[in-house]
């Protein structure tokens, strides 16, 4: 999981993964692998397991309700720690996590880069301006999940937090479901730009939004119905 190896084929495969929660059990079963440095689109009805992978991928469900493997690298992630695990993985959620504090702090947290890398990542989401409105720049106080600002600014930070981490391996949960169309245009264009070397894991509930994507697997009731190349898809 070392991104700077020229020869590193990063691989994650999925392998007869089985979770059983509280209330019914969810299967996510059929085998499947995303390559290296390649686009991945989930496509998934309602109740179709999307939830229960990510879960797993971030190995937030109990690991003894779960038979089966997740391999990146041909490594178990099971075997590795969750703070390297997670690390090494970036996240657009659907719905901002934004923290109370100040706009640095949500999108560098651990204070792991300077200034100058931080404005970087903002401006390249077109939020530069934002820090050169406020006095306060950086230090911009942001409220409790953003409230003090617009759901399109929200989810921008989040994709400036995703471009100063440098995950080689970065999951898109929806990132576009609630804002409007010259944002969602941005934010795909931007990722399209900042993240052409990772290995991408997008969720989407609308085929037409990852019809970019190198290949759309759909999840039906846990399982996987199809993998394929767009061409070969419906995506009307």
């Amino acid at each position: 999981m070392t991104p700077n190896e020229q020869d590193k084929r990063e691989l994650i495969e999925l392998c007869k993964k089985e979770y059983k929660g509280n209330k019914s059990e969810t299967k996510l079963v059929n085998e499947f692998d995303v390559e290296y440095r390649s686009s991945k689109a989930i496509w998934w009805y309602t109740r179709a397991g999307k939830s229960s992978l990510l879960q797993a991928l971030f190995r937030l469900v109990d690991q003894s309700a779960i038979s089966g493997a997740i391999l990146i690298d041909d490594i178990d992630i099971s075997c590795l720690s969750l703070n390297y695990l997670r690390s090494h993985l970036s996240v657009i959620p659907q719905v901002p996590i934004l923290f109370c504090g100040t706009l640095r702090y949500n999108i560098d947290p651990f204070e792991q880069y300077s200034d100058e890398e931080c404005l970087r990542a903002l401006e390249s989401v077109q939020l530069k301006q934002l820090v050169y409105n406020h006095p306060q720049g950086l230090s911009l106080l942001v409220a409790e999940s953003g409230t003090n600002l617009s759901a399109g600014e929200r989810q921008l930070v989040c994709v400036a937090r995703a471009i100063l981490k440098k995950s080689h391996i970065l999951l898109i949960d929806e990132a576009t479901a609630n804002v409007d169309h010259t944002t969602d245009r941005m934010i795909q264009e931007v990722i399209a730009d900042k993240f052409r070397d990772r290995t991408i894991l997008t969720i989407a509930h609308r085929l037409n939004t990852v019809a970019n994507s190198d290949r759309i697997l759909m999840l039906q009731q846990g399982e996987v119905a199809y993998f394929d190349v767009p061409s070969n898809i419906n995506l009307t």
